[in-house]
């Protein structure tokens, strides 16, 4: 004769009940931590400037996080000004203009995260930076749910005074859906190339590059 089949013990279901769910946190952990995609746009019109070692040092934490990254240094491409033709307007047609910030663009749409760098002109950020902006008119409705991080520097040593070159980032990030501003550096006190270099804000651009 067969043997009744026995019913599990509820022991035996709050045990397979707690490994699935930590199974299930394992799975969105994995998940959360899949690479992502970031696009480094360094405005500096200096290689090896401040705010361009900043980016470096940045990408050196995105990578060891193992994310995927790609730094654009914007002086060594093509991007004419914005002329205000209206050919873009409404998505009807693409920018005429032709040059390097399609591919840009492309790259910027892609991405799960993009890092805008300048130092401060003015109080400004530099014309490089503005001109990418601006020419990012052509398709700035599909750069939609990207995270941003700001690296900027200057010689005034008061972080106060680098708020209006943040503000003209944020300026853009406004007319942006589901952008989210993550992290700013604020790479005070120093002018001459390589300043950088023995300051704190070198590990705190790589500590935040970690953090993706």
């Amino acid at each position: 004769m067969f043997e009744p089949q026995r019913k599990p013990s509820l022991r035996l279901l709050c045990v397979i009940l707690h490994r699935l769910k930590q199974l299930n946190s394992k799975r969105i952990k994995i998940e959360e931590k899949m690479a992502k995609k970031v696009v480094v746009l360094s405005g500096s019109p200096r290689r090896g400037g401040n705010s361009d070692l900043l980016c470096d040092r940045f990408v050196d934490g995105i990578r060891e996080a193992g994310n995927e990254v790609e730094k654009i240094f914007v002086r060594d491409k093509k991007i004419n000004y914005c002329t205000g033709c209206g050919t873009c307007l409404n998505g009807s047609k693409p920018c005429p203009q032709k040059d390097d910030m399609a591919g840009i663009l492309d790259k910027m749409i892609a991405a799960d995260i993009i890092v805008m760098a300048t130092p401060v002109y003015f109080y400004t950020m530099n014309g490089q930076m503005k001109t990418l902006i601006d020419r990012t008119c052509a398709r700035y409705t599909e750069i939609n749910d990207k995270e941003f991080y700001f690296i900027i520097t200057a010689a005034d040593e008061n972080k106060k005074m680098l708020e209006r070159t943040l503000e003209e980032f944020r300026g853009f990030t406004y007319c942006l859906e589901g952008a989210k501003e993550k992290g700013v550096i604020y790479g005070t006190g120093i002018w001459e190339k390589g300043e950088v270099l023995d300051k704190p804000f070198m590990n705190e651009a790589y500590k935040m590059g970690l953090s993706i």
